[in-house]
C-alpha cells in the first residue's frame, strides 16, 4: 500500500506537534503523564506562585510546583500541586508557606513538624500565611517607627517648653549668669594661678615650709643627743625624788604639829604664866592697869620734870599736881 506524501506531511506535523508540547511541559516540570509522589497545599493567596517554582525544605530543594489549579468557582482556595523529587519522610504536622522574593522567584517553604506519620502521595498538607521579605521588613521597623513617631514628639515638645523658657527675661537671666560664669572662670584661674605659684619648687611659699621643715627636721636630728641628755637628767631628777625618804620627812612634821597642839593645850588649860594671862581675866585687868599706870608715870616725868628732878639754878621746884591720868598720844596706845 502506497502511503501519499500529504498523509506523510500530516502525521509529521502532528509528531512534531505532540513533541513540542511534552518538550515544553517537561520544561516547566510537567509531564503528560501524571506520575510520581505528588503532595497538595491549599491556599488562599499564592502570591505570584507560577508552575515549576521551587520547594525548599530547610534550604534544600526536594521538590517544584506541579500545577496549579482553582478549586472553587470564586477563587477563595487554590489547590498547589508539589511534585516530589523522591520519596522523602516529610511528617503529617508540618507546614508550607509560599516565600515571596520580589526580587527573584518565588518559592514553598516546607517547616518539619515532629510527627512520627510521614506523608504518602496525594495527602495534602497544612499551608500558613508567611510575610513577604519586604512585609517582614515593613513589619520589623514599624516598632521603630512608632517609636521614632513619639520621639520626635517628645523634641517638640521639648522644643516647646525651651521656648517658653527662653523668653526675653530669661534670657537676659541667662545672659547674666553666663557673665557671672565667666567673670567665676576668670577669678578660678587667678586662684590656679596662685596656686601654682604656691607649688613652685623654688620660691613657692609650701616650697620654703617644706625647706623650713627640713631645717627644723636637721636641727632635731642634730640636737638629739643633747635632747637625749636633758631626758635622762630628768630621769634622774625624777628618780631622785622618788628615793627621798618622804615617810620620814612627814613623821617629822606629824611630831611638830602634835608638840604644837600640846603647847596650845597647855596654854588654853594650863596653871602657868602664859597660861593665866590668855586665860584669866583679873590678870588681864592687872596688867592694863599697871601697863596704864607706868604710862601715867612717864607722861607726868615728860610734863613736870623739875619735880622729879631737883636740880636748878634759878628756877624753883614745881608744885603743880601730878597727872591722874596718860596724856591723850600715850592713852591711844593702851
Amino acid at each position: 500500500m502506497k502511503v501519499s506524501n500529504e498523509t506523510k506531511v500530516g502525521a509529521l506535523t502532528v509528531i512534531a506537534i505532540t513533541l513540542i508540547i511534552l518538550g515544553f511541559n517537561f520544561l516547566r516540570g510537567k509531564t503528560i503523564f501524571k506520575s510520581g509522589n505528588f503532595i497538595y497545599a491549599k491556599y488562599t493567596d499564592t502570591k505570584g506562585l507560577i508552575v515549576s517554582n521551587p520547594v525548599f525544605v530547610n534550604g534544600f530543594q526536594v521538590g517544584t510546583v506541579f500545577e496549579i489549579e482553582n478549586e472553587n468557582p470564586n477563587l477563595s482556595q487554590i489547590v498547589v500541586a508539589i511534585k516530589l523529587n523522591d520519596s522523602y519522610k516529610i511528617p503529617k504536622n508540618s507546614v508550607a508557606t509560599i516565600q515571596d522574593n520580589p526580587l527573584g522567584t518565588n518559592s514553598i517553604s516546607v517547616v518539619l513538624g515532629d510527627a512520627k506519620d510521614y506523608f504518602k502521595s496525594g495527602d495534602t498538607i497544612k499551608t500558613a500565611p508567611a510575610a513577604s521579605l519586604l512585609g517582614d521588613l515593613m513589619n520589623t521597623l514599624s516598632p521603630l517607627g512608632e517609636q521614632t513617631k513619639k520621639t520626635i514628639t517628645a523634641l517638640e515638645q521639648v522644643l516647646t517648653n525651651i521656648n517658653v523658657v527662653l523668653n526675653d527675661k530669661n534670657k537676659e537671666n541667662i545672659q547674666v549668669v553666663l557673665t557671672n560664669l565667666a567673670a567665676t572662670t576668670e577669678n578660678l584661674n587667678k586662684s590656679m594661678a596662685a596656686i601654682q605659684l604656691m607649688l613652685d619648687k623654688q620660691n613657692g611659699s609650701i616650697a620654703q615650709t617644706a625647706d623650713n621643715i627640713n631645717s627644723f627636721t636637721k636641727n632635731l636630728n642634730e640636737n638629739n643627743k643633747k635632747i637625749n641628755n636633758i631626758i635622762d637628767n630628768l630621769d634622774s631628777g625624777t628618780k631622785a625624788i622618788k628615793e627621798v625618804d618622804l615617810t620620814k620627812t612627814i613623821k617629822t612634821i606629824q611630831e611638830a604639829v602634835a608638840q604644837i597642839t600640846i603647847t596650845l593645850q597647855k596654854l588654853n588649860t594650863g596653871d602657868g604664866t602664859a597660861a593665866k594671862v590668855l586665860n584669866d581675866k583679873a590678870m588681864y585687868d592687872g596688867l592694863q592697869s599697871t601697863i596704864k599706870s607706868i604710862n601715867t608715870l612717864v607722861d607726868d616725868i615728860k610734863v613736870h620734870p623739875k619735880r622729879y628732878i631737883n636740880v636748878s639754878v634759878f628756877g624753883k621746884k614745881d608744885k603743880s599736881m601730878p597727872l591722874v591720868k596718860p596724856l591723850a598720844d600715850t592713852a591711844s596706845h593702851e
